[in-house]
Order: structure tokens, then C-alpha cells, then sequence
């Protein structure tokens, strides 16, 4: 069973998020070990199990990024542990940019205005990634995840710059 499976919603990009951490609750309620304390060691055991793979299908769909890479992963690309680059020299040649403009950083205002263009270019590359996984134009997608991938390392990049 996958994870979409798993809490009964469609293998999809755009999922309602309270409506996962709400199936995720009643799952997590119906499944939790401290339910089979007088059950056998096997059920048990089980148990423990199921509520692992609960749990890591929750943090694998409640983040968009990761939840583009698992529906990749479901249609046979795995991008989890490749070694590919992307080779699309109009975004490295933005992610040298981005790299020069976080040595640039001087004030909190400096990040704050880096922060809210980042944020709008992960949006217009989520967009972009929704469309793509739904019209299932895979070797596409797996490109846009790979930026995307760099510029969540910005975002925290950013997140740890103190001034």
C-alpha cells in the first residue's frame, strides 16, 4: 500500500493539508501501540510497525517537496540517492548568482528582501511542479525538484543567517 493509499487520497501534488493531519490523527489514534498492550508480542510488533510506516508516510506527504519525489519514486524515478546534476545552464547560472548574493547579505533587511524573492521563486516552481506532475511529464518534473532542492538549502541558508 502507498501512501496515498494509506490515508485514502488521490496520488496527487496538490493535497488538502488539514485533511491529511486529520486522517493522519484518526490513523494514528487507531493504530497506536498503547492500543495492543495486552495483545500478543506479534500483534505488537505489528503495531509498532504500522505506526512507523504511519508516521513516515505523514512527513513524506506533508511537505510538498517530498511528496513530489515519492510520486516520482511511485513512477519509477528515484531521486532520493542520484548523482545527477541539472543541466539547464540558465538556473546555474541563477544559483551562482544566489550564491554571491548570500555572501552580499550586510542587514536583516538585506535577508528579509533575499527571503521574499526566494519564497516567490519556490512558489513559482511548485506551480510549475504541479502542472508537470499532473500532466505526467516526469523527466520534467524530476528537473524542477532538483531546483527546487537547491533552493530550500538557500531557504535554510537564509534561515541561518543572523544579523
Amino acid at each position: 500500500m502507498n501512501h496515498f493509499e494509506l490515508f485514502g487520497l488521490p496520488a496527487a501534488f496538490a493535497i488538502d493539508a488539514a485533511e491529511l493531519q486529520q486522517r493522519y490523527r484518526k490513523l494514528q489514534q487507531t493504530l497506536h501501540p498503547d492500543r495492543f498492550a495486552n495483545a500478543s508480542q506479534r500483534d505488537k510488533l505489528l503495531a509498532v510497525q504500522r505506526t512507523s510506516q504511519l508516521n513516515d508516510a505523514y512527513q513524506t506527504l506533508r511537505r510538498p517537496l517530498s511528496r513530489a519525489e515519492y510520486m516520482l519514486e511511485l513512477r519509477g524515478i528515484d531521486l532520493q540517492h542520484e548523482q545527477q546534476t541539472l543541466q539547464d545552464p540558465e538556473f546555474l547560472m541563477a544559483q551562482m548568482e544566489w550564491r554571491e548574493r548570500l555572501e552580499d547579505l550586510n542587514s536583516a533587511t538585506d535577508v528579509l528582501s533575499a527571503q521574499s524573492e526566494l519564497d516567490d521563486e519556490i512558489k513559482q516552481l511548485q506551480t510549475e511542479l504541479e502542472s508537470l506532475l499532473e500532466s505526467e511529464d516526469n523527466d520534467a518534473a524530476a528537473n524542477v525538484v532538483r531546483k527546487l532542492k537547491f533552493m530550500h538549502k538557500l531557504d535554510y541558508e537564509l534561515d541561518a543567517k543572523d544579523f
